[in-house]
């Protein structure tokens, strides 16, 4: 099993940026698949980006291509979300989870999640 902890959410105005950063517990945080997701209120949750466990491969939703960025350092057993050029829309609670098998963009399929950190961008 692996426990995930959220940090790096916080208050930006339309055009700046954040770093998220999704902490691991466990000895096996290079075994898992990573993403983050996203989740405005009234709305669903959705995908944003996920990431190999090598780190190796990529895969973004549209909205968010060439403004975010996500990585990983398995020696650190952390997963990165660099996003730059923030725009309103982007305001959610963001999550990082973690899967054992292949990359996927659907929340459910994902095992692990950790607590969310709010991201709030003002126009």
């Amino acid at each position: 099993q692996v426990q995930l902890v959220e940090s790096g959410g916080g208050l930006v105005q339309a055009g700046g940026s954040l770093r998220l950063s999704c902490a691991a517990s466990g000895r096996t945080f290079s075994s898992y698949v990573m993403g983050w997701f996203r989740q405005a209120p009234g709305k669903e949750r959705g995908f944003v980006a996920s990431i190999s466990r090598a780190g190796g491969i990529t895969d973004y939703t549209d909205s968010v291509k060439g403004r975010f960025t996500i990585s990983r350092d398995n020696s650190k057993k952390t997963v990165y979300l660099q996003m730059n050029n923030l725009r309103p829309e982007d305001t959610a609670v963001y999550y990082c989870a973690a899967r054992a098998d292949g990359m996927d963009r659907l929340p459910t399929h994902y095992a692990y999640w950790g607590q969310g950190t709010q991201v709030t961008v003002s126009s």
